[in-house]
């Protein structure tokens, strides 16, 4: 597949919108190739920076919170969070003999993680109450999760609850690392 870009996003919104809903062909929208994989890393970089930078330029969110980490160290634990996300994801693939389904939720992810991101910023606009912001946009993550890897990876019901399971106790175990190995932000 040899497109800009621009055109892969515009795939990768209804690739997503696709995942959101429960459509079976989400998987048609999606470049699974290196060049997909690495535009769809462009595309969760671009997501973690604004996520780390908005609120401080919108003027600060109460749903976000005040006096959170710098942007700069709010990128380095997204980093984080995702690689050690992603490794424990990817331990659990081994176990099923399934990394051929690796790239193929990375990608798919990573975008979701964008518009996902682009949707929390649109409810930031829009000043929606802080539980309609919570419930919208953790409903939006818990679903994408759940329809990845059942559409896009394939997995069965059962690899599906440990799949999100091993991604679930890799951020955890991330947090608590995070936690015990930077200071708390003066004030706090």
């Amino acid at each position: 597949m040899d497109t800009r870009f621009s055109d892969e996003m515009k795939l990768a919104a209804r690739g997503t919108l696709a995942v959101l809903t429960g459509k079976a062909d989400a998987a048609r929208y999606f470049d699974f190739s290196h060049r997909g994989l690495a535009g769809s890393f462009i595309a969760f970089l671009i997501a973690i920076t604004l996520n780390a930078y908005l609120p401080d330029m919108l003027g600060g969110d109460p749903r976000t919170g005040s006096g959170g980490p710098s942007p700069s160290l709010a990128v380095f634990m997204a980093l984080f969070l995702f690689v050690l996300q992603t490794v424990f994801g990817a331990f659990a693939l081994k176990q099923f003999d399934r990394m051929d389904g690796f790239i193929p939720y990375l990608v798919a992810d990573n975008w979701a993680t964008f518009f996902i991101t682009i949707l929390s910023l649109g409810l930031i606009l829009l000043d929606v109450s802080p539980q309609v912001f919570v419930f919208g946009v953790g409903g939006a993550v818990l679903v994408s999760e759940i329809n990845i890897s059942r559409l896009i990876v394939t997995l069965k019901p059962m690899q599906v609850v440990m799949f999100l399971l091993a991604q679930f106790i890799g951020i955890l175990t991330g947090v608590i690392l995070v936690g015990t190995l930077l200071p708390a932000p003066a004030g706090a």
